[in-house]
């Protein structure tokens, strides 16, 4: 079933827009933290294989989605594969965390300025759910 509208990434509101939502810490019994969720899926990639997520234009996510949307991939990101460093000091840097990636597609697919490139890892990777 497909809603016949709009792409995804066109319905992100800018910043000024909205109010950031507050979200308690994670207890580490009924809710945890990304990194951890992450190791749960038991993903698994190549140490040697191609990079799978790419930027079209690698200064997109600091000189405009940082002050536009306050570079929303940090938060969409199930995985916490993208992060911006640096902020503090000044010289914000947007870094990509490739082997957090759960292949969820979720970038690709929400990116507002459609700036991320994810195309299917080599080898097969990805999270093993073997109970599945």
């Amino acid at each position: 079933f497909t809603l016949h509208h709009h792409p995804d990434h066109e319905s992100l509101w800018r910043k000024d827009l909205v109010k950031p939502i507050v979200y308690p810490k994670p207890d580490g019994v009924l809710t945890f933290d990304r990194l951890s969720s992450v190791f749960v899926s038991n993903t698994n990639h190549e140490e040697d294989q191609p990079v799978h997520l790419t930027l079209k234009d690698p200064t997109i996510p600091v000189a405009y989605d940082l002050p536009m949307y306050d570079e929303p991939a940090q938060r969409y990101c199930p995985a916490g594969v993208y992060e911006i460093v640096g902020e503090e000091t000044g010289d914000p840097k947007f870094v990509i965390n490739a082997q957090n990636c759960v292949h969820c597609k979720t970038c690709d697919i929400k990116d507002p300025t459609q700036n991320i490139n994810w195309v299917v890892p080599e080898g097969g990777g990805g999270p093993n759910y073997p109970n599945m």
